[in-house]
């Protein structure tokens, strides 16, 4: 994210993971254990998984199933309310500061805790969003209407045929817009957002900026880590901060203007 005030910013970027280290995680979306057994018990004692993510990957042989499984996955990581308020806590840190959100996180937990949405960058996709698996356009399609009702009428596991989602255009199965390989749809909204972004990093390159780092794996540094770290190498005035449970540090070349914390990034908020 990144949140100026006066001549000050604040910049952060967060992932979607069920590790322990990760913003949605310390809100209490995790992807194993109490949660993941409350949720998909009839699948994990068919299939064995471990936790929710890796479960999405698996080739299920029908349509019918996967949907069963994903319209969960998406009902209670998008459209259920995190247990904790974290969000709500970082939101009363930076609402009065000129702020802007990079997250590869893709809950929507940031625009449930009343964030502007455009100060927002949904890098990686929205669970609220399907395109075609093709795909056969750049368009996304808002899913919770759909993806209640195969909650309400599933069965064994599996939902109704004619619930299946099509692609309007080319009639071909609709998938996820979750960046997961070269299909992945960037719509209109990605690009505008993109933009944003873009324009409030070169509207404050040369100010006094926080670049605040939360819970950021190694899954994607190339996101947002690698350019906080340039970013706040190139601008003598800026700051780098890290809150991350196990993965605190930063580069010797930008050490003496960062803080790293390692920790839960909910307690620290909270301490903030």
């Amino acid at each position: 994210m990144t949140w100026p005030v006066s001549d000050r910013s604040w910049t952060a970027r967060t992932r979607w993971s069920s590790a322990r280290r990760g913003l949605s995680a310390s809100a209490g979306f995790t992807y194993s254990g109490e949660r993941f057994e409350k949720y998909f018990g009839d699948f994990i004692g068919k299939y064995g998984f471990h936790d929710m993510y890796s479960g999405g990957f698996y080739p299920f042989e029908t349509l019918e199933e996967h949907w069963a499984y994903w319209s969960r996955y998406i009902y209670i990581n998008r459209y259920l309310d995190a247990p904790k308020p974290v969000y709500s806590t970082l939101l009363k840190l930076v609402q009065d500061r000129d702020y802007f959100v990079l997250t590869t996180n893709v809950d929507h937990c940031f625009q449930k805790a009343g964030f502007d949405k455009h100060r927002l960058f949904y890098t990686q996709g929205d669970y609220g969003l399907w395109q075609c698996s093709r795909p056969c356009h750049s368009k996304t399609y808002d899913n919770e209407e759909a993806v209640r009702a195969m909650l309400a009428q599933q069965n064994s596991m599996k939902i109704p045929g004619e619930l299946v989602p099509h692609c309007p255009v080319c009639g071909a199965p609709m998938s996820m817009n979750l960046r997961a390989d070269g299909s992945f749809v960037e719509d209109s909204g990605w690009h505008k957002a993109a933009r944003r972004y873009e324009e409030f990093l070169r509207r404050h390159e040369e100010m006094r900026v926080l670049f605040l780092e939360l819970g950021v794996g190694g899954n994607t540094p190339g996101i947002i880590k690698y350019p906080f770290w340039r970013m706040t190498y190139q601008n003598p005035r800026a700051v780098y901060a890290c809150v991350n449970l196990g993965e605190a540090w930063a580069p010797k070349e930008i050490a003496e203007r960062s803080v790293c914390i390692d920790g839960d990034i909910g307690e620290t908020l909270e301490c903030l």
